[in-house]
């Protein structure tokens, strides 16, 4: 008992979609509920909400409602000083969860106890009064998690640097930008040694360097025995940061276990990303003002799009993006992470036919080709890129854009060879072998120098 730092038990969420709350606190809260209503509702229910201001004990005619449930039955422990990962879809239940760890939600029915002070990150500046300014609000977090000032004063110069956040320390948090909310934020949260750690996606927020910074963080947080619960979509993050991950589909636990099992188990099941992603509304594809992104697909050789692939067989990642702006010489590019979150390779466009020369507008295709008998066995997580050479400039970076299986068969004639077992590595290169015989030869001795030879494919 004294080891566990949170037990859930049977968690379930219930939200009634389309009801309408009963929340008549005030006068006010009544007159402006009977406008909104009176706008929305028809003729007999407008009727029957002006008997309802006359009798409050009368019915009235509601909507009817879905129900919904955000978490179904969810059960799991996390002992002291464990860093778990929480994965899955859109609507899986992810953030309710946290935000009932975090007190913020009441559960429909189970319980979950938490032992320990809770530092939570779900949303972006949560927990900040926009009226105060960032030095007002380090203290009033600091308050609120019960240490004391001296405490604070402690961490205080260490908070501010982190978030750099200097020159605004004095300014109404209102007036902040989102990434400097979430600078802030997660600076409190990681810096004033809460027992347990919550964070959501919200580091999606902050530019890459900041995001490394963070991770660096939790990690850090992780090694000093705290416990903390990771909730993201980046698949490189949980399986580098956590080595236990929750699965998590319609509000049930469908998998917990080992990152990289959980993980792979994920991606392969059609729940995450895929191997084609596209973005047809150009208001919400990865762009600047001069290019945009516009699919993402992992290829055959004869063209076909697919999610597995022959480890014999070569691969292809193409880049779908259109250039909005002429006169730019640029260059795309991916990088290839394996399931346990391990930078394999990184591939710049080396394509002769545009190398240095600045690119027209209009629509390209970019594809790079991985040979076959490279890879390991196992998943591949590909994020694209796309940079400007000359002058240096990031277009957009999109991480998890793409996931592939490598299949490795028993054929015989690929690097496994007859070898059943496991083969781990981050690659799985099909080398060139050559054995010299002399049985004349008495027992020990050397045979001649032979000259090493790597071959890539076959």
């Amino acid at each position: 008992m004294g080891d566990v730092a949170i037990r859930v038990e049977n968690l379930s969420k219930l939200y009634h979609i389309g009801a309408l709350q009963q929340r008549h606190d005030t006068l006010r809260d009544v007159i402006s509920d009977f406008g909104f209503r009176m706008l929305r509702l028809g003729s007999a229910q407008v009727s029957d909400l002006r008997r309802r201001l006359i009798d409050p004990q009368s019915p009235i005619h509601t909507p009817q409602s879905d129900d919904l449930w955000a978490l179904r039955d969810v059960s799991f422990e996390v002992k002291r000083g464990e860093v778990v990962g929480i994965i899955g879809r859109n609507g899986a239940g992810k953030s309710t969860l946290l935000k009932i760890l975090s007190r913020i939600t009441e559960p429909t029915s189970g319980y979950a106890d938490i032992h320990g002070r809770v530092g939570s990150l779900l949303e972006v500046g949560t927990g900040f009064h926009p009226e105060l300014t960032g030095r007002e609000n380090i203290y009033l977090n600091g308050a609120i998690l019960g240490m004391r000032r001296a405490e604070i004063n402690r961490k205080f110069d260490e908070i501010v640097a982190f978030a750099e956040i200097e020159r605004f320390l004095d300014t109404p948090v209102k007036r902040y930008s989102s990434g400097m909310y979430v600078r802030l934020a997660f600076a409190v949260a990681a810096h004033l040694e809460p027992e347990i750690l919550l964070v959501d996606e919200v580091l999606a927020v902050g530019d890459s360097s900041f995001q490394k910074k963070c991770l660096n963080k939790m990690q850090d947080v992780g090694e000093q025995g705290r416990t903390v619960l990771f909730v993201s979509h980046n698949m490189p993050a949980i399986t580098r940061l956590c080595e236990r991950t929750i699965l998590l589909d319609e509000g049930r636990v469908l998998q917990d276990g080992p990152s990289y099992q959980v993980v792979g188990a994920y991606l392969s099941s059609g729940l995450g990303t895929t191997a084609t992603r596209e973005w047809p509304d150009p208001a919400k594809a990865p762009a600047s003002e001069a290019i945009r992104l516009c699919a993402v697909r992992v290829r055959t050789e004869d063209g076909q799009t697919t999610g597995t692939v022959d480890i014999r067989r070569p691969v292809g990642i193409e880049m779908e993006y259109e250039v909005l702006e002429s006169g730019h010489k640029l260059m795309p590019h991916f990088v290839l992470y394996n399931q346990d979150g391990t930078l394999v390779f990184v591939a710049l466009d080396q394509d002769p036919a545009w190398r240095q020369r600045p690119r027209p507008t209009g629509r390209y295709v970019s594809t790079g080709w991985i040979p076959g008998n490279l890879l390991s066995e196992g998943t591949m997580i590909v994020g694209v890129a796309m940079r400007t050479v000359d002058p240096q400039r990031l277009h957009f970076d999109t991480r998890d854009a793409v996931v592939f299986q490598v299949v490795d068969t028993m054929d015989g004639d690929s690097a496994r060879g007859d070898w059943g077992g496991q083969l781990r590595g981050v690659v799985r290169p099909l080398l060139e072998w050559s054995t010299q015989f002399n049985p004349d030869s008495r027992e020990g001795a050397i045979p001649d120098k032979v000259t090493p030879m790597l071959r890539i494919g076959r």
